[in-house]
């Protein structure tokens, strides 16, 4: 049986990373995500579990300390928020370009530049685009509750490891420090050296037995033509996860005509407008990604016919809008709405919007 508790997002995660027999955490503290690392370091996963916690000294050496555990095959897991997640980008293209699997996460404050403490959604394109160098693609999920935070480390390493890929969890500063009743579950062991050579002892660097060669893990070829042959392998990769890992919610769309699209706390407060909406006589629907990457495309298409216009909610100028148009090909009318700076709307807010700008617009 799991455990019962309240605790924080940030708290959640960093408890669901010891609990899921995670190797090694390398991070560096920046607001709003902080109690990560801080929970970590007070909980001493070293004696429970034997799990390394370092807080390295900058965002720049935390991300190169998972890559070099992850191409050991090693449970390796980081956090940071944004001006961070920016400072991660080339080791992430790295890791990506080398398939390593691990999992990051990314609890967004506002922006551009050191912007505020406070919670945002901005940093969509730089996580579902690659926000790094090169053609690569993060597996992204975005958790709408303190209990999908701590759920989706262990979803974040089965998907990693299934595609030797990383993962983004996407979650906001509303989240990480929002608390909620959270379901732990029962502690897994770590892996040994030899289920570790079981698993991935065709690719991982950790020694050389005599029955191969050793193992390289690098993202570098100089060869051009095996370098797009390499390109090649993970764009049918992307292609694969975009056919089998798709993950959505939907609410009262059975009869909508109007659809409102939100994903993260976005969601949950949209959850309350639909609610206010319906209270009115509006047939209103929510459509929540939970892949950002892969995003629901075909899902989203299927509703379109039916909908006399689209609203999507988000707490940035509007980015997911554009994954929005392209998936129901500006065959119905699709707006945004959105919060900036740190500012988070309200359900009253995201109505009001639904009304002036499809509705009445």
């Amino acid at each position: 049986m799991g455990e019962l508790k309240l605790m924080k997002g940030n708290e959640a995660i960093a408890e669901a990373a010891i609990r899921e027999g995670v190797d090694a955490y390398f991070g560096y503290p920046i607001t709003p995500q902080s109690e990560v690392i801080e929970y970590l370091m007070m909980e001493k996963p070293e004696e429970r579990t034997g799990m390394v916690v370092l807080q390295a000294e900058s965002e720049l050496a935390a991300i190169n300390m998972v890559y070099g555990a992850a191409a050991a095959g090693k449970k390796v897991f980081t956090s940071s928020s944004s001006p961070g997640i920016s400072l991660y980008q080339e080791g992430i293209s790295y890791i990506a370009g080398a398939e390593l699997p691990c999992v990051i996460a990314n609890v967004v404050r506002g922006g551009p530049g050191l912007g505020t403490i406070q919670p945002s959604q901005a940093d969509y394109f730089q996580t579902v685009k690659g926000g790094g160098h090169g053609d690569y693609r993060l597996l992204t999920l975005a958790p709408a509750s303190v209990q999908e935070m701590a759920d989706f480390i262990e979803l974040g390493f089965e998907l990693a490891y299934k595609y030797k890929n990383p993962v983004m969890i996407l979650s906001d500063g509303m989240i990480g420090q929002m608390m909620e009743k959270v379901e732990l579950k029962e502690q897994k062991p770590r892996w040994t050296d030899q289920e570790i050579n079981e698993m991935n002892g065709s690719w991982a660097a950790i020694g050389k037995p005599e029955t191969r060669e050793r193992n390289i893990i690098t993202s570098l070829d100089l060869d051009s033509a095996k370098m797009e042959q390499h390109n090649h392998h993970l764009q049918a990769k992307y292609r694969k996860m975009e056919s089998d890992e798709v993950r959505f919610e939907t609410f009262n769309t059975d009869d909508a005509e109007y659809l409102i699209v939100a994903y993260g706390s976005s969601a949950r407060i949209a959850q309350k407008s639909l609610a206010l909406a319906r209270a009115k006589g509006i047939k209103a629907g929510l459509f929540r990604p939970i892949t950002l990457y892969p995003f629901p495309m075909k899902a989203l298409a299927e509703l379109a016919p039916l909908l006399k216009g689209i609203l999507s909610v988000e707490m940035s100028a509007g980015q997911m809008i554009e994954d929005i148009k392209l998936a129901v090909e500006c065959n119905v009318r699709v707006e945004h709405f959105g919060r900036y700076g740190g500012i988070i709307h309200s359900p009253e807010e995201v109505l009001e919007a639904l009304e002036q700008k499809i509705i009445g617009g």
